[in-house]
Protein backbone atom coordinates (compact mmCIF):
# COMPACT_ATOMS: atom_id res chain seq x y z
CA UNK A 1 0.00 0.00 0.00
CA UNK A 2 1.06 3.35 -1.13
CA UNK A 3 1.93 6.51 2.00
CA UNK A 4 -0.19 9.54 1.59
CA UNK A 5 1.30 12.43 2.49
CA UNK A 6 -1.90 14.75 3.73
CA UNK A 7 -1.44 16.28 7.43
CA UNK A 8 0.03 15.39 10.41
CA UNK A 9 2.62 12.54 10.19
CA UNK A 10 0.31 10.31 12.42
CA UNK A 11 -2.48 10.41 9.74
CA UNK A 12 -0.18 8.85 6.62
CA UNK A 13 -2.64 6.01 5.41
CA UNK A 14 -2.98 3.77 3.39
CA UNK A 15 -4.02 4.24 -0.23
CA UNK A 16 -5.20 1.27 -2.91
CA UNK A 17 -2.70 2.40 -5.76
CA UNK A 18 0.77 0.80 -5.79
CA UNK A 19 3.57 2.43 -6.41
CA UNK A 20 6.71 0.21 -5.51
CA UNK A 21 9.55 1.07 -7.58
CA UNK A 22 11.15 -1.68 -9.72
CA UNK A 23 15.04 -1.71 -10.22
CA UNK A 24 16.79 -2.54 -13.15
CA UNK A 25 17.78 -6.38 -13.13
CA UNK A 26 20.77 -6.39 -11.88
CA UNK A 27 22.29 -9.78 -10.59
CA UNK A 28 25.56 -9.50 -8.32
CA UNK A 29 24.89 -10.81 -4.91
CA UNK A 30 25.06 -7.29 -3.47
CA UNK A 31 22.39 -6.19 -5.39
CA UNK A 32 20.29 -9.20 -4.57
CA UNK A 33 21.23 -8.61 -0.63
CA UNK A 34 19.98 -5.28 -1.12
CA UNK A 35 16.51 -6.21 -2.30
CA UNK A 36 16.06 -9.09 0.01
CA UNK A 37 17.13 -6.92 2.99
CA UNK A 38 14.53 -4.31 1.99
CA UNK A 39 11.72 -5.65 -0.32
CA UNK A 40 10.46 -8.70 1.44
CA UNK A 41 7.36 -6.40 2.24
CA UNK A 42 6.32 -2.82 1.12
CA UNK A 43 7.02 -0.42 4.10
CA UNK A 44 5.29 2.67 5.22
CA UNK A 45 4.79 4.89 8.11
CA UNK A 46 1.71 3.46 8.64
CA UNK A 47 2.70 0.35 8.89
CA UNK A 48 4.59 1.35 11.42
CA UNK A 49 1.81 3.24 13.64
CA UNK A 50 2.42 6.07 15.04
CA UNK A 51 6.48 7.39 14.62
CA UNK A 52 6.00 10.24 16.81
CA UNK A 53 4.62 8.01 19.83
CA UNK A 54 7.05 5.98 19.01
CA UNK A 55 10.26 6.79 16.79
CA UNK A 56 12.37 3.85 17.64
CA UNK A 57 10.49 2.08 15.77
CA UNK A 58 11.53 3.29 12.23
CA UNK A 59 15.04 1.39 12.57
CA UNK A 60 12.74 -2.23 13.07
CA UNK A 61 13.07 -3.16 9.65
CA UNK A 62 9.98 -5.31 8.27
CA UNK A 63 12.03 -7.86 7.44
CA UNK A 64 12.97 -9.30 10.71
CA UNK A 65 14.74 -12.36 9.36
CA UNK A 66 16.98 -10.41 7.18
CA UNK A 67 18.38 -7.12 9.11
CA UNK A 68 19.98 -4.52 6.36
CA UNK A 69 23.35 -3.27 7.97
CA UNK A 70 24.79 -1.11 4.74
CA UNK A 71 27.42 0.21 6.62
CA UNK A 72 28.78 -3.67 7.04
CA UNK A 73 27.80 -4.48 2.95
CA UNK A 74 28.92 -2.01 1.07
CA UNK A 75 32.59 -1.11 2.62
CA UNK A 76 35.29 -2.35 -0.05
CA UNK A 77 32.38 -3.73 -2.87
CA UNK A 78 30.87 0.35 -2.07
CA UNK A 79 34.77 2.20 -2.96
CA UNK A 80 35.45 -0.66 -5.99
CA UNK A 81 32.40 0.58 -7.77
CA UNK A 82 33.09 4.03 -7.31
CA UNK A 83 36.82 3.40 -8.87
CA UNK A 84 35.83 1.76 -11.51
CA UNK A 85 33.03 4.78 -12.65
CA UNK A 86 35.70 6.87 -11.79
CA UNK A 87 38.07 5.11 -14.06
CA UNK A 88 34.79 4.88 -16.46
CA UNK A 89 35.08 9.13 -16.66
CA UNK A 90 38.46 9.32 -17.22
CA UNK A 91 38.57 6.76 -20.40
CA UNK A 92 35.96 8.74 -22.06
CA UNK A 93 37.17 12.03 -21.19
CA UNK A 94 40.09 10.99 -23.16
CA UNK A 95 38.37 8.71 -26.25
CA UNK A 96 35.18 9.84 -26.63
CA UNK A 97 34.29 13.61 -25.63
CA UNK A 98 31.02 13.32 -26.48
CA UNK A 99 29.90 10.27 -24.45
CA UNK A 100 31.87 11.62 -21.23
CA UNK A 101 29.25 14.36 -21.18
CA UNK A 102 26.64 12.34 -21.41
CA UNK A 103 28.38 9.73 -18.41
CA UNK A 104 28.81 13.19 -16.51
CA UNK A 105 25.25 14.13 -17.16
CA UNK A 106 24.46 10.46 -15.85
CA UNK A 107 26.02 11.05 -12.86
CA UNK A 108 24.32 13.98 -12.03
CA UNK A 109 21.22 12.69 -12.60
CA UNK A 110 21.87 9.43 -9.66
CA UNK A 111 23.00 12.32 -7.46
CA UNK A 112 26.38 10.21 -8.02
CA UNK A 113 28.71 13.90 -8.24
CA UNK A 114 29.58 14.35 -5.24
CA UNK A 115 32.45 11.72 -5.34
CA UNK A 116 33.72 12.81 -9.22
CA UNK A 117 33.78 15.99 -8.44
CA UNK A 118 37.35 16.49 -9.63
CA UNK A 119 37.20 14.41 -12.82
CA UNK A 120 33.74 16.34 -13.69
CA UNK A 121 35.84 19.80 -13.32
CA UNK A 122 38.71 18.17 -15.79
CA UNK A 123 36.40 17.43 -18.19
CA UNK A 124 34.60 20.61 -18.22
CA UNK A 125 37.64 22.99 -17.46
CA UNK A 126 38.90 21.17 -21.04
CA UNK A 127 35.72 21.75 -23.44
CA UNK A 128 35.16 25.52 -21.65
CA UNK A 129 39.04 25.97 -23.05
CA UNK A 130 38.10 25.23 -26.33
CA UNK A 131 34.98 26.49 -26.94
CA UNK A 132 33.73 28.60 -29.45
CA UNK A 133 31.07 29.95 -31.28
CA UNK A 134 30.72 26.36 -32.39
CA UNK A 135 31.30 25.19 -28.80
CA UNK A 136 34.04 22.19 -29.08
CA UNK A 137 33.14 21.69 -32.86
CA UNK A 138 30.03 20.20 -31.71
CA UNK A 139 26.82 20.99 -34.19
CA UNK A 140 24.08 19.17 -33.46
CA UNK A 141 21.20 20.73 -30.83
CA UNK A 142 21.43 17.68 -28.60
CA UNK A 143 25.22 18.33 -28.02
CA UNK A 144 24.99 21.60 -28.01
CA UNK A 145 22.50 22.40 -25.46
CA UNK A 146 24.02 19.71 -22.82
CA UNK A 147 27.55 21.21 -23.12
CA UNK A 148 25.76 24.54 -22.13
CA UNK A 149 24.11 23.53 -19.82
CA UNK A 150 26.54 21.57 -17.74
CA UNK A 151 29.14 24.41 -18.59
CA UNK A 152 26.11 27.32 -16.82
CA UNK A 153 25.64 24.54 -13.71
CA UNK A 154 29.16 24.38 -12.80
CA UNK A 155 30.12 28.07 -12.90
CA UNK A 156 31.26 28.22 -16.63
CA UNK A 157 29.73 31.20 -18.60
CA UNK A 158 29.03 30.28 -22.11
CA UNK A 159 26.86 32.97 -24.04
CA UNK A 160 23.25 31.95 -24.96
CA UNK A 161 24.40 33.08 -28.50
CA UNK A 162 25.22 29.89 -29.35
CA UNK A 163 22.59 28.73 -30.21
CA UNK A 164 21.56 31.39 -32.65
CA UNK A 165 23.82 28.72 -35.07
CA UNK A 166 20.49 27.15 -34.80
CA UNK A 167 18.18 29.54 -36.56
CA UNK A 168 17.48 30.81 -39.72
CA UNK A 169 17.72 33.59 -41.89
CA UNK A 170 14.19 34.84 -40.60
CA UNK A 171 15.75 34.85 -36.74
CA UNK A 172 13.49 31.62 -35.69
CA UNK A 173 14.81 28.06 -34.74
CA UNK A 174 14.44 26.37 -38.16
CA UNK A 175 11.66 23.80 -38.60
CA UNK A 176 13.98 21.04 -39.29
CA UNK A 177 14.26 20.64 -36.11
CA UNK A 178 11.41 19.73 -35.08
CA UNK A 179 12.51 16.36 -36.37
CA UNK A 180 15.42 16.23 -33.25
CA UNK A 181 13.00 15.15 -30.41
CA UNK A 182 16.18 14.04 -28.75
CA UNK A 183 17.81 17.70 -29.40
CA UNK A 184 14.55 19.66 -28.18
CA UNK A 185 14.58 17.73 -25.31
CA UNK A 186 17.92 18.75 -24.10
CA UNK A 187 17.54 22.36 -25.58
CA UNK A 188 14.31 23.04 -22.94
CA UNK A 189 16.43 21.58 -20.30
CA UNK A 190 19.11 23.64 -21.21
CA UNK A 191 16.79 27.34 -21.33
CA UNK A 192 16.37 26.58 -17.67
CA UNK A 193 19.50 27.88 -16.79
CA UNK A 194 18.79 31.37 -18.63
CA UNK A 195 19.70 34.85 -17.14
CA UNK A 196 17.19 37.74 -17.43
CA UNK A 197 17.37 39.49 -20.90
CA UNK A 198 18.46 36.32 -22.04
CA UNK A 199 15.50 36.17 -24.67
CA UNK A 200 16.80 33.96 -27.26
CA UNK A 201 16.81 31.25 -24.16
CA UNK A 202 12.79 32.44 -23.68
CA UNK A 203 12.78 31.59 -27.34
CA UNK A 204 14.50 28.39 -27.14
CA UNK A 205 12.07 27.20 -24.18
CA UNK A 206 8.81 27.99 -26.31
CA UNK A 207 9.97 26.47 -29.32
CA UNK A 208 11.20 23.40 -27.66
CA UNK A 209 8.19 22.45 -25.35
CA UNK A 210 5.75 23.42 -28.05
CA UNK A 211 6.92 20.72 -30.50
CA UNK A 212 7.38 18.08 -27.91
CA UNK A 213 3.65 18.56 -25.97
CA UNK A 214 2.27 18.34 -29.83
CA UNK A 215 3.98 15.61 -31.13
CA UNK A 216 3.20 13.86 -26.83
CA UNK A 217 -0.44 14.85 -28.28
CA UNK A 218 -0.72 13.94 -31.66
CA UNK A 219 1.67 10.44 -30.46
CA UNK A 220 4.17 11.19 -33.04
CA UNK A 221 7.10 9.22 -30.65
CA UNK A 222 7.91 6.23 -30.07
CA UNK A 223 6.10 4.93 -27.15
CA UNK A 224 8.91 4.85 -24.56
CA UNK A 225 9.85 8.20 -25.22
CA UNK A 226 6.21 9.47 -24.26
CA UNK A 227 6.50 10.01 -20.65
CA UNK A 228 10.30 10.64 -21.28
CA UNK A 229 9.31 13.69 -22.94
CA UNK A 230 6.22 14.27 -20.30
CA UNK A 231 8.70 13.83 -17.34
CA UNK A 232 11.15 16.15 -18.68
CA UNK A 233 9.11 18.91 -19.44
CA UNK A 234 7.30 18.50 -15.90
CA UNK A 235 10.60 17.98 -14.14
CA UNK A 236 13.71 19.77 -15.94
CA UNK A 237 16.91 18.84 -14.21
CA UNK A 238 18.09 22.39 -13.58
CA UNK A 239 14.50 22.37 -11.41
CA UNK A 240 14.03 18.86 -9.98
CA UNK A 241 16.25 17.78 -6.91
CA UNK A 242 18.06 14.81 -8.63
CA UNK A 243 17.02 12.23 -6.76
CA UNK A 244 13.79 12.91 -7.26
CA UNK A 245 13.59 11.86 -11.01
CA UNK A 246 16.19 8.91 -10.07
CA UNK A 247 13.55 6.27 -10.03
CA UNK A 248 12.30 7.05 -13.48
CA UNK A 249 15.86 7.57 -14.69
CA UNK A 250 16.44 3.38 -13.10
CA UNK A 251 13.57 2.82 -15.82
CA UNK A 252 15.19 4.99 -18.71
CA UNK A 253 18.88 4.01 -17.96
CA UNK A 254 20.18 1.45 -19.81
CA UNK A 255 24.05 2.07 -20.85
CA UNK A 256 26.25 1.67 -17.66
CA UNK A 257 25.61 -1.18 -15.65
CA UNK A 258 28.54 -0.67 -12.67
CA UNK A 259 26.52 3.08 -12.26
CA UNK A 260 23.68 1.76 -12.11
CA UNK A 261 24.58 -0.64 -9.34
CA UNK A 262 27.06 2.10 -7.67
CA UNK A 263 23.49 4.21 -7.51
CA UNK A 264 21.56 1.01 -5.96
CA UNK A 265 23.81 1.14 -3.30
CA UNK A 266 24.55 4.59 -2.34
CA UNK A 267 20.21 5.16 -2.63
CA UNK A 268 20.21 2.52 0.39
CA UNK A 269 23.46 3.93 2.23
CA UNK A 270 21.93 7.03 2.07
CA UNK A 271 18.49 6.00 2.91
CA UNK A 272 19.96 3.99 6.62
CA UNK A 273 21.34 7.54 7.14
CA UNK A 274 18.09 9.78 6.64
CA UNK A 275 16.25 7.22 8.68
CA UNK A 276 18.49 7.85 11.67
CA UNK A 277 17.98 11.35 11.25
CA UNK A 278 14.22 11.18 10.87
CA UNK A 279 13.96 9.29 13.81
CA UNK A 280 16.10 12.01 15.96
CA UNK A 281 14.01 15.03 14.75
CA UNK A 282 11.05 12.66 15.59
CA UNK A 283 11.69 11.63 18.93
CA UNK A 284 13.07 15.81 19.94
CA UNK A 285 9.48 16.77 18.26
CA UNK A 286 7.63 14.09 20.62
CA UNK A 287 9.91 15.13 23.33
CA UNK A 288 8.90 19.10 23.32
CA UNK A 289 5.28 18.14 23.18
CA UNK A 290 3.70 20.54 21.38
CA UNK A 291 1.80 18.63 19.17
CA UNK A 292 -0.42 17.94 22.23
CA UNK A 293 -0.46 21.67 23.53
CA UNK A 294 -1.45 22.88 19.95
CA UNK A 295 -3.82 20.39 18.39
CA UNK A 296 -4.72 22.42 15.76
CA UNK A 297 -1.24 23.02 14.87
CA UNK A 298 0.57 20.99 12.51
CA UNK A 299 2.13 17.59 13.31
CA UNK A 300 4.27 16.83 10.37
CA UNK A 301 8.25 16.20 11.24
CA UNK A 302 8.86 14.23 7.71
CA UNK A 303 7.25 16.87 5.81
CA UNK A 304 9.60 19.46 7.67
CA UNK A 305 12.39 17.06 7.65
CA UNK A 306 12.23 16.24 4.25
CA UNK A 307 12.86 19.60 3.39
CA UNK A 308 16.08 19.54 4.94
CA UNK A 309 16.75 16.15 3.67
CA UNK A 310 16.27 17.62 0.31
CA UNK A 311 18.30 20.61 0.91
CA UNK A 312 21.16 18.83 1.68
CA UNK A 313 20.71 16.01 -0.55
CA UNK A 314 24.90 16.21 -2.06
CA UNK A 315 26.23 15.65 0.83
CA UNK A 316 25.83 12.93 2.94
CA UNK A 317 27.76 13.97 5.84
CA UNK A 318 26.02 17.35 6.77
CA UNK A 319 23.81 15.04 9.43
CA UNK A 320 24.16 17.24 12.08
CA UNK A 321 22.96 20.20 9.45
CA UNK A 322 19.81 18.43 8.24
CA UNK A 323 18.44 17.40 11.86
CA UNK A 324 19.49 20.92 13.10
CA UNK A 325 17.74 22.74 10.08
CA UNK A 326 14.78 20.56 10.55
CA UNK A 327 13.84 22.37 13.83
CA UNK A 328 14.29 25.85 12.62
CA UNK A 329 11.75 24.69 10.00
CA UNK A 330 8.92 23.31 12.67
CA UNK A 331 9.40 26.58 14.25
CA UNK A 332 8.27 28.40 11.07
CA UNK A 333 5.58 26.08 10.50
CA UNK A 334 4.34 26.43 14.31
CA UNK A 335 4.42 30.00 14.58
CA UNK A 336 2.52 30.49 11.19
CA UNK A 337 -0.18 28.03 12.93
CA UNK A 338 -0.50 30.26 16.09
CA UNK A 339 -0.74 33.40 13.72
CA UNK A 340 -3.08 32.12 11.47
CA UNK A 341 -5.22 29.13 13.87
CA UNK A 342 -4.55 30.57 17.47
CA UNK A 343 -4.22 33.81 18.10
CA UNK A 344 -6.13 37.48 18.10
CA UNK A 345 -4.31 40.52 17.46
CA UNK A 346 -3.25 41.67 20.87
CA UNK A 347 -1.72 38.20 21.64
CA UNK A 348 -0.09 38.00 18.37
CA UNK A 349 1.74 41.55 19.27
CA UNK A 350 2.36 40.91 22.54
CA UNK A 351 4.07 37.33 21.37
CA UNK A 352 6.18 39.28 18.90
CA UNK A 353 7.19 41.71 21.58
CA UNK A 354 8.32 38.72 23.11
CA UNK A 355 10.47 37.53 20.33
CA UNK A 356 11.99 40.89 19.94
CA UNK A 357 13.40 40.68 23.66
CA UNK A 358 14.38 37.51 23.21
CA UNK A 359 14.06 36.42 27.34
CA UNK A 360 13.05 34.05 28.86
CA UNK A 361 11.22 36.20 31.55
CA UNK A 362 9.28 37.62 28.88
CA UNK A 363 7.38 34.10 28.97
CA UNK A 364 5.31 35.69 31.77
CA UNK A 365 3.76 38.44 29.66
CA UNK A 366 2.04 35.54 27.52
CA UNK A 367 -1.13 34.10 27.51
CA UNK A 368 -0.53 30.71 28.63
CA UNK A 369 -1.57 28.64 25.23
CA UNK A 370 1.80 30.45 24.03
CA UNK A 371 4.09 30.03 26.67
CA UNK A 372 5.48 26.47 25.79
CA UNK A 373 5.98 27.24 22.20
CA UNK A 374 8.50 30.83 23.17
CA UNK A 375 10.24 28.54 25.67
CA UNK A 376 10.80 26.11 23.27
CA UNK A 377 11.82 28.54 20.47
CA UNK A 378 14.32 30.09 22.54
CA UNK A 379 15.52 26.59 23.94
CA UNK A 380 16.06 25.00 20.27
CA UNK A 381 17.03 28.64 18.67
CA UNK A 382 19.94 28.78 21.29
CA UNK A 383 20.54 24.86 21.08
CA UNK A 384 21.39 25.46 17.31
CA UNK A 385 23.90 28.31 17.86
CA UNK A 386 25.35 26.85 20.88
CA UNK A 387 25.93 23.50 18.58
CA UNK A 388 26.79 25.55 15.53
CA UNK A 389 29.22 27.69 17.50
CA UNK A 390 30.78 24.90 20.15
CA UNK A 391 30.93 22.04 18.14
CA UNK A 392 30.33 22.80 14.57
CA UNK A 393 32.40 24.77 12.19
CA UNK A 394 32.69 27.97 13.65
CA UNK A 395 33.95 26.85 17.00
CA UNK A 396 37.54 28.13 16.22
CA UNK A 397 36.06 31.46 15.18
CA UNK A 398 36.44 34.91 17.11
CA UNK A 399 33.73 35.82 20.24
CA UNK A 400 32.39 38.38 17.63
CA UNK A 401 31.31 36.08 15.02
CA UNK A 402 29.64 33.73 17.79
CA UNK A 403 27.74 37.08 19.08
CA UNK A 404 27.24 37.60 15.15
CA UNK A 405 25.61 33.78 14.72
CA UNK A 406 23.18 34.08 17.39
CA UNK A 407 22.40 38.01 16.78
CA UNK A 408 21.69 36.92 12.70
CA UNK A 409 19.33 33.97 13.75
CA UNK A 410 17.22 36.11 16.62
CA UNK A 411 16.91 39.15 14.13
CA UNK A 412 15.45 36.83 11.63
CA UNK A 413 12.69 34.89 14.18
CA UNK A 414 12.03 38.52 15.35
CA UNK A 415 11.35 40.11 11.48
CA UNK A 416 9.13 36.69 10.80
CA UNK A 417 6.77 37.17 13.44
CA UNK A 418 6.46 41.15 13.15
CA UNK A 419 5.60 40.06 9.31
CA UNK A 420 3.02 37.79 10.15
CA UNK A 421 1.50 40.25 12.85
CA UNK A 422 1.34 42.83 9.92
CA UNK A 423 -0.62 40.16 7.74
CA UNK A 424 -2.72 39.37 10.91
CA UNK A 425 -3.66 42.81 11.29
CA UNK A 426 -4.32 43.08 7.22
CA UNK A 427 -6.67 40.11 7.53
CA UNK A 428 -8.44 41.38 10.58
CA UNK A 429 -9.71 45.10 9.47
CA UNK A 430 -10.52 43.09 6.10
CA UNK A 431 -8.42 45.76 3.99
CA UNK A 432 -6.36 43.59 1.65
CA UNK A 433 -2.64 45.65 0.68
CA UNK A 434 -1.52 46.03 -3.07
CA UNK A 435 -0.13 43.00 -4.23
CA UNK A 436 3.31 44.42 -4.41
CA UNK A 437 2.78 45.48 -0.76
CA UNK A 438 1.33 42.51 0.18
CA UNK A 439 4.66 40.20 -1.55
CA UNK A 440 7.12 42.20 -0.16
CA UNK A 441 5.65 40.96 3.52
CA UNK A 442 4.93 37.62 2.21
CA UNK A 443 8.88 37.34 0.63
CA UNK A 444 9.51 37.16 5.18
CA UNK A 445 6.13 35.22 6.03
CA UNK A 446 7.64 32.50 3.87
CA UNK A 447 10.03 31.30 6.75
CA UNK A 448 12.79 31.15 3.86
CA UNK A 449 15.01 33.62 5.50
CA UNK A 450 14.64 32.17 8.76
CA UNK A 451 15.52 28.88 7.34
CA UNK A 452 18.78 29.77 5.03
CA UNK A 453 20.26 32.13 8.11
CA UNK A 454 19.99 29.20 10.17
CA UNK A 455 21.61 27.13 7.12
CA UNK A 456 23.89 29.83 6.57
CA UNK A 457 25.67 29.23 10.07
CA UNK A 458 25.55 26.29 9.98
CA UNK A 459 27.04 25.28 6.76
CA UNK A 460 30.30 27.18 8.64
CA UNK A 461 29.81 30.58 6.64
CA UNK A 462 30.11 34.25 8.22
CA UNK A 463 33.60 34.07 9.15
CA UNK A 464 35.22 34.89 6.31
CA UNK A 465 34.80 36.24 2.62
CA UNK A 466 31.32 35.49 2.36
CA UNK A 467 29.19 37.63 4.56
CA UNK A 468 25.18 37.54 4.55
CA UNK A 469 25.31 40.81 2.73
CA UNK A 470 26.35 38.50 -0.22
CA UNK A 471 24.07 36.20 -0.48
CA UNK A 472 20.67 38.14 0.43
CA UNK A 473 19.59 38.36 -3.30
CA UNK A 474 19.57 34.56 -3.45
CA UNK A 475 17.59 33.91 -0.23
CA UNK A 476 15.05 36.69 -1.24
CA UNK A 477 14.82 34.60 -4.55
CA UNK A 478 13.95 31.19 -3.17
CA UNK A 479 11.57 33.17 -0.57
CA UNK A 480 9.56 34.69 -3.59
CA UNK A 481 9.21 31.20 -5.50
CA UNK A 482 8.10 29.74 -2.15
CA UNK A 483 5.48 32.50 -1.39
CA UNK A 484 3.97 32.59 -5.65
CA UNK A 485 3.87 28.30 -5.61
CA UNK A 486 2.06 28.20 -2.57
CA UNK A 487 -0.29 31.35 -3.24
CA UNK A 488 -0.27 29.75 -6.39
CA UNK A 489 -1.53 25.93 -4.82
CA UNK A 490 -5.19 25.10 -5.33
CA UNK A 491 -5.53 23.70 -2.02
CA UNK A 492 -4.56 24.89 1.66
CA UNK A 493 -2.29 22.87 3.06
CA UNK A 494 -3.80 20.35 5.93
CA UNK A 495 -7.54 21.93 5.05
CA UNK A 496 -6.74 24.48 8.04
CA UNK A 497 -9.45 26.94 8.62
CA UNK A 498 -7.90 29.84 9.64
CA UNK A 499 -7.55 32.87 7.90
CA UNK A 500 -4.92 33.55 5.30
CA UNK A 501 -4.24 36.20 2.47
CA UNK A 502 -2.47 35.45 -0.72
CA UNK A 503 -0.85 37.52 -3.91
CA UNK A 504 -3.13 35.99 -6.24
CA UNK A 505 -6.40 37.23 -4.04
CA UNK A 506 -4.40 40.70 -3.97
CA UNK A 507 -3.49 40.61 -7.54
CA UNK A 508 -7.30 40.43 -8.64
CA UNK A 509 -8.29 43.24 -6.24
CA UNK A 510 -5.72 45.38 -8.35
CA UNK A 511 -6.23 43.97 -11.82
CA UNK A 512 -9.93 43.88 -11.56
CA UNK A 513 -11.05 42.42 -15.27
CA UNK A 514 -8.89 39.66 -15.19
CA UNK A 515 -9.80 35.67 -15.85
CA UNK A 516 -8.50 33.51 -13.26
CA UNK A 517 -6.75 31.79 -16.16
CA UNK A 518 -4.49 35.42 -16.73
CA UNK A 519 -3.55 35.87 -13.07
CA UNK A 520 -2.53 32.43 -12.60
CA UNK A 521 -0.33 32.77 -15.59
CA UNK A 522 0.89 35.88 -14.45
CA UNK A 523 2.36 34.35 -10.99
CA UNK A 524 3.88 31.86 -12.89
CA UNK A 525 5.58 34.48 -15.33
CA UNK A 526 6.81 35.80 -11.92
CA UNK A 527 7.97 32.05 -10.84
CA UNK A 528 9.83 31.60 -14.09
CA UNK A 529 11.29 35.46 -13.74
CA UNK A 530 12.61 34.93 -10.35
CA UNK A 531 14.23 31.46 -11.37
CA UNK A 532 16.18 33.78 -13.53
CA UNK A 533 17.12 35.96 -11.05
CA UNK A 534 18.14 33.00 -8.29
CA UNK A 535 20.10 31.09 -11.55
CA UNK A 536 22.34 34.90 -12.34
CA UNK A 537 22.58 35.00 -8.03
CA UNK A 538 23.73 31.65 -7.87
CA UNK A 539 26.40 32.05 -10.77
CA UNK A 540 27.86 34.81 -9.56
CA UNK A 541 28.72 34.01 -6.11
CA UNK A 542 30.71 31.68 -7.00
CA UNK A 543 33.13 31.18 -4.78
CA UNK A 544 34.28 27.28 -3.37
CA UNK A 545 33.01 28.18 0.21
CA UNK A 546 29.51 29.52 -0.65
CA UNK A 547 29.14 25.82 -3.13
CA UNK A 548 27.52 24.52 -0.78
CA UNK A 549 24.86 27.08 0.34
CA UNK A 550 24.46 27.66 -2.87
CA UNK A 551 23.39 24.19 -3.82
CA UNK A 552 21.09 23.83 -0.80
CA UNK A 553 19.29 27.60 -1.61
CA UNK A 554 18.93 25.94 -5.38
CA UNK A 555 17.47 22.77 -3.80
CA UNK A 556 15.44 24.26 -1.82
CA UNK A 557 13.63 26.50 -4.71
CA UNK A 558 13.39 22.91 -6.66
CA UNK A 559 11.48 21.32 -3.55
CA UNK A 560 9.25 24.28 -3.41
CA UNK A 561 6.91 23.09 -6.21
CA UNK A 562 6.68 19.58 -4.83
CA UNK A 563 5.79 20.55 -1.33
CA UNK A 564 2.54 22.76 -2.81
CA UNK A 565 1.95 20.78 -5.73
CA UNK A 566 -2.03 19.64 -4.32
CA UNK A 567 -4.15 17.45 -6.69
CA UNK A 568 -7.70 17.53 -6.63
CA UNK A 569 -8.60 15.70 -3.66
CA UNK A 570 -6.10 18.29 -1.46
CA UNK A 571 -3.42 15.58 -1.44
CA UNK A 572 0.56 15.88 -2.44
CA UNK A 573 0.90 12.73 -4.51
CA UNK A 574 4.12 14.08 -5.81
CA UNK A 575 5.47 14.75 -2.65
CA UNK A 576 3.84 11.10 -1.13
CA UNK A 577 6.27 9.71 -3.51
CA UNK A 578 9.54 11.37 -3.22
CA UNK A 579 9.25 10.64 0.83
CA UNK A 580 8.38 7.14 -0.16
CA UNK A 581 11.39 6.65 -2.48
CA UNK A 582 13.90 8.39 -0.50
CA UNK A 583 12.63 7.03 2.96
CA UNK A 584 11.11 3.87 2.74
CA UNK A 585 10.80 1.30 -0.18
Amino acid sequence: MAICLNGPLNVFRRCSKNTHLKYPKIEPYFISYIRAATNTRKWSISAENNLTSDPSRLHQHPNRRTKFHPEKLFGMEYERKIEDVRHLLQSKAENDPRESLVLVDSIQRFGLNSYFQEEIGTILQQFYKTTNDRIYGFYNLHDVSLLFRLLRQHGYYISADVFNNFKGKDGKFRERLSLDIGGLMELYEAAQLSFEGEYILDEAANFSSKILRQRVAADQVVSNWSQTITNKLGHPYHKTIPRFTEKDFFQDFQWEKTLRELAIMDLHKGRSVYQEELRQISEWWKELGLAKSLKLARNQPVKWYTWSMAGLIDDISLSMQRVELTKSMAFVYLIDDIFDLYGEVDDLRIFTEAVNKWDYTAIDMLPDYMKMCYRALLDTTNGIANKVTRYGVLRNFSKYMKCYCSWAQIVEWASLCEAFLVEAKWLASGNLPTADLYLENANVTSGAHVVLVHLFFLLGLGGGTIHLNDISQIISSVATILRLWDDLGSAKDENQDGKDGSYIECYTKDNKGLSVVEVRQHVIDMIENEWKILNKECFCVNQSTTLSFKRASLNLARMVSVMYNYDGNQRLPVLEEYVKFMLFN
